[in-house]
């Protein structure tokens, strides 16, 4: 079914703005109406539950949420929770032995066991305080109409762009049932961990999801869809449309089915020029941001930007709880800017893990102060590098889970003396 579109127009832009492991025997797989089907994986039985019954997570607060989610909401913590983005991938051996036996990066992306497996890798070795669901950003297109594969060499490549009417004409509104596998995942992943680690689902953001749509797949250029801005703002702006409205909506049946936190990738909002930025990304985030606000409002969301330097101020401007940082911004420099009234994550260089342990130490202590005892989630500036060793991974949990904001000298820090 063709949907009818309705750009969104924006204020204060120029013209062209405004046109195998224990979880597989979990009693939670009979709940939610799974059988075994040995080497070949895990399927759904006909009778299906609604993963929405068994998690809530959109009603309300708790004392027994984990650390992470205290910290999202700016809430008194004895220590900086920590994950990584990419914590999950080949950096491990694990997962480089199970993508041997199933070598399709869809399959394990989109086949529950595989999910759920991979997910729990990083949580069974290192223990963080965030276990984000193994998916990608591209995962929902197939749901409302985009097609897409991913070949070893380029990529992701979309099927059919979209540059024209008549290409929005294959769009339709997001079918979650064939999305299953991440509801069932998330739900896996929160009977699995509980309440020790908070499970993290994310999405991409229109503007970034967008940019595969229209420019086939990945660019380093940008060049058709910034054209597009000019000479098909119409077009263009029905389709960031048609996205906030399907990722809305994606957003809250991972909240439904087990997350208790969501990331928003904006991953190449920082490709466009803080102008251009306020009108082609911002106002679709600010839409997500405020139907998730009415449906799920103890959710916290994050917003990530890769370059995100000249946005810091704009990205405070969407109503997220936290914003991530990346590792070419100071630490002290974003806590300033941002002020002490939202959250902040990040922002260790990812080559950081390469260094001596000693080295790793000195800088997430650096981080760590520059961001303040309140409001600060520790995590990467970017995800974890091919290659990283385990090792330093493995230490990087430790050095964070030894901080204690009790003690005077773990306490008093430069953010600390921000004034909001």
């Amino acid at each position: 079914m063709a949907m009818a579109f309705s750009p969104l127009t924006t204020s204060g832009c120029s013209s062209y703005c405004n046109l195998g492991l224990s979880w597989k025997s979990s009693s939670l797989f009979v709940e939610l109406g799974f059988v075994s089907n040995g080497s070949k994986g895990v399927s759904a039985k006909p009778a299906k539950l609604n993963a929405s019954k068994v998690f809530r997570a959109c009603a309300s607060s708790s004392n027994s949420d984990p650390l992470l989610v205290k910290a999202a909401r700016r809430e008194r913590v004895s220590r900086p929770p920590a994950w990584m983005m990419r914590q999950a991938g080949r950096y491990m051996a694990v997962y480089r032995k199970l993508a041997e036996k199933h070598p399709s990066f869809r399959e394990r992306s989109e086949t529950t066991d595989l999910i759920v497996e991979i997910s729990l890798q990083p949580w069974e070795a290192f223990h963080p305080d965030g276990v984000i669901i193994f998916s990608d950003i591209l995962t929902p297109l197939p749901a409302f109409g985009v097609q897409f594969d991913i070949e070893d060499v380029r990529g992701p490549v979309i099927q059919s762009p979209i540059r024209s009417e008549e290409g929005l004409k294959a769009l339709h509104s997001i079918d979650l049932e064939k999305l299953q596998f991440v509801g069932d995942s998330l739900s896996i992943l929160r009977k699995e961990v509980g309440e020790q680690a908070a499970i993290l689902g994310f999405v991409g953001a229109p503007w970034t999801i967008a940019t595969y749509i229209v420019e086939g797949g990945t660019t380093r250029t940008y060049t058709k869809i910034k054209d597009m801005c000019h000479t098909a703002p119409h077009v263009l702006r029905a389709l960031l449309s048609h996205l906030s409205k399907a990722i809305a909506e994606y957003i809250v049946y991972q909240v439904e089915s087990g997350a208790h936190c969501i990331q928003i990738f904006d991953s190449w909002g920082g490709q466009l020029p803080p102008h251009m930025w306020d009108c082609w990304s911002k106002p679709y985030i600010d839409e997500i941001v405020g139907i998730i606000k009415r449906k799920c409002p103890q959710t916290p969301l994050v917003l990530y930007i890769n370059g995100n330097g000249g946005l810091l101020e704009r990205m405070k401007t969407t109503g997220v709880d936290v914003i991530g940082l990346d590792w070419t911004v100071d630490m002290a420099d974003g806590r300033r800017r941002l002020g002490t009234d939202i959250g902040i994550q990040g922002n260790v260089d990812p080559a950081t893990l390469f260094c001596p342990l000693p080295a790793l130490t000195d800088e997430i202590k650096r981080v760590v102060k520059s961001a303040g005892s309140s409001g600060h989630i520790l995590n990467l500036g970017h995800g974890v590098l091919v290659g990283t060793p385990e090792e330093a991974v493995a230490h990087f949990f430790d050095v964070a889970k030894s901080f204690d904001f009790d003690k005077v000298e773990d306490h008093v820090s430069e953010a600390d003396k921000v004034v909001a």
